[in-house]
């Protein structure tokens, strides 16, 4: 008799509304740890709880379930779900932050989604077309305030929460998705701005963090999520973070300066990421999965359990509610 798999070190994707069978096999390997689903995969609320129900029911073990659910442009559910404003909105309604944080976590976790990679921590510089209205504000202050607002908002519905992109996005112009951007500041200037989110989110006990594809020439040569230095000697030890690294997809341009994917996901690892994502390349994954040695980590294994959803009740339950009722008629309300 097999014994339960334990929650693996990668993030794969699948293709369609439906499994096939080559995804539930890959599903089942001993290195999976989570799958995040994207706009293809989703049609309504139904179709995605059952794909969700097949995924969980292909592995033998545990397996988280993500998706990007930010609001604004980066919102892979729509229809029947509640459409949320970028972050930048919340400046100037910073009483939605927080609702607006519970309204997106109780509808994933309704249909089966552990958590969304939300709140984007970068500081808007005025200068990112990829980061712009994704960022809640262009002051540090205020991005940390509505940023942890919004992260309550996620916890109180029963969602961890992952920042994104340590150690700062907001300052390059490139998108790093396409290529790799590079960021000329010192790091001063990277303390004095772009850390002030991650610092104050990680004393309230934020249990995911995601780093940037780009590089900072004047700190340290490797982009930060291949980066020792950024992740063990800045976010572990001196900013004391203690919950899941997650990597940036490793399929973004962003990544291929490190070499092929077995060498990306090798570096990300040894750099200090607990889990990484390999997504829109099944042979990638596929590479992956198979290169990386079969681990059993019980830090890392603790630190991906935190990232299970605790669902209160399903969707049907969840629109019953008077809070959902309200939360999101004032939010649709306020943001015509």
């Amino acid at each position: 008799m097999t014994t339960n798999l334990p929650i693996g070190p990668i993030m794969l994707d699948v293709a369609g509304l439906t499994l096939t069978q080559a995804e539930k096999e890959k599903i089942n390997h001993p290195n999976t740890g989570a799958v995040i689903l994207f706009s293809r995969n989703y049609q309504n609320p139904e179709q995605v709880t059952e794909l969700i129900n097949h995924i969980r029911a292909a592995r033998n073990g545990n397996i988280l379930i993500a998706v990007d659910q930010e609001g604004g442009r980066v919102q892979r559910f729509q229809q029947g779900f509640t459409r949320l404003p970028p972050a930048s909105y919340y400046a100037q309604a910073p009483e939605l932050a927080q609702p607006a944080g519970w309204l997106m976590a109780a509808e994933l976790l309704a249909v089966g989604v552990d958590f969304s990679f939300a709140p984007v921590l970068d500081i808007d510089c005025s200068v990112s077309e990829i980061i712009g209205n994704r960022s809640f504000s262009t002051d540090p202050a205020l991005a940390t305030r509505l940023s942890s607002l919004f992260r309550k908002g996620m916890n109180e519905a029963g969602m961890a929460a992952t920042g994104k992109h340590f150690p700062g996005h907001g300052a390059v112009a490139l998108d790093s998705h396409l290529t790799l951007p590079v960021d000329e500041r010192d790091m001063d200037s990277i303390r004095a701005k772009d850390l002030a989110p991650f610092k104050q989110l990680i004393e309230e006990g934020l249990e995911g963090i995601m780093p940037a594809h780009v590089v900072y020439p004047k700190i340290d040569p490797n982009p930060a999520g291949f980066s020792p230095f950024w992740i063990q000697q800045i976010l572990r030890r001196e900013l004391n973070f203690n919950g899941t690294v997650f990597s940036d997809d490793l399929s973004m341009e962003g990544a291929a300066s490190v070499g092929d994917f077995p060498e990306r996901a090798r570096l990300a690892q040894l750099a200090g990421c607990d889990m990484i994502l390999v997504c829109n390349n099944p042979i990638a994954a596929e590479q992956v999965l198979d290169a990386l040695p079969i681990t059993q980590d019980p830090v890392r294994e603790q630190r991906l359990g935190r990232m299970q959803g605790k669902p209160q009740m399903n969707r049907e339950q969840l629109m019953h509610t008077e809070k959902w009722q309200r939360l999101s008629a004032l939010i649709i309300n306020h943001t015509l």
